[in-house]
């Protein structure tokens, strides 16, 4: 799709962006779970050999589950090291910072010239060359999916201000999510039956004279012995 316009070119700048962030916050993810394990199956393999010297294990198989241990740890750190997380985080950090920068300079510009085309064609070089098409295609789907719902939040938001604005009524169950929604009524409603000011949202229902006056009969009435024996 052929972009042409400033706002085009700013918002496929942070699509972009966001992409190579979501990239990154995976390979991050799927670093730090490695290592954890490893960390796991080594403190494991130390508690191990601790229990077996401590309770003169001699029984074969517990001089055969440290081994085994070990070698899955060696295999895990063999495969971190294949799959080079670092580089390939620091490649997609760096891509980051430059379309960040590019992304600046076009918020920026007050029209689209031929120097921010150069610079948005380097910043699709960088989103290329810094991740293969299938992860490009997936990351760019869930950050298009993203700046969508940040968009529409967006919306309310403002809508709302104007509707503050003019001194009209808002409901702050837009701003949030369904769940959220049926919470914020439930509590808007145990608030208004709490209310007995002059700016509650729903007024007190009156008081009937027939169970008024029942109250008062029961009061005046006196009571016998009988019954105050029976309340003791």
């Amino acid at each position: 799709m052929i972009k042409d316009s400033l706002d085009e070119i700013v918002n496929d700048l942070k699509s972009k962006r966001d992409a190579l962030s979501l990239a990154h916050q995976k390979l991050k993810s799927d670093s730090d779970d490695w290592s954890k394990s490893i960390i796991v199956m080594s403190l494991l393999t130390g508690g191990i050999e601790s229990i077996k010297m401590k309770l003169q294990l001699d029984d074969p198989i517990w001089a055969l589950i440290p081994i085994l241990l070990s070698s899955v740890i060696a295999a895990c750190s063999a495969l971190i090291k294949f799959r080079n997380f670092p580089q390939r985080m620091e490649t997609i950090i760096n891509a980051s910072g430059l379309i960040t920068n590019i992304l600046g300079k076009a918020r920026n510009r007050k029209s689209f010239d031929d120097e921010l085309k150069e610079e948005y064609n380097n910043a699709l070089t960088y989103l290329e060359t810094s991740l293969y098409p299938d992860q490009r295609k997936f990351f760019l789907l869930q950050s298009h999916k993203n700046l969508i719902a940040i968009m529409k939040q967006e919306e309310k938001y403002y809508g709302l201000i104007e509707k503050v604005n003019n001194h009209e009524h808002i409901d702050l169950s837009d701003l949030s999510d369904s769940d959220d929604s049926e919470t914020r009524h439930s509590y808007r409603r145990t608030r208004d039956e709490l209310d007995i000011t002059e700016h509650r949202g729903r007024p007190l229902d009156p008081v009937i004279e027939e169970e008024k006056e029942n109250v008062e009969t029961i009061l005046e009435k006196p009571a016998n012995e009988e019954e105050i024996i029976k309340t003791l």
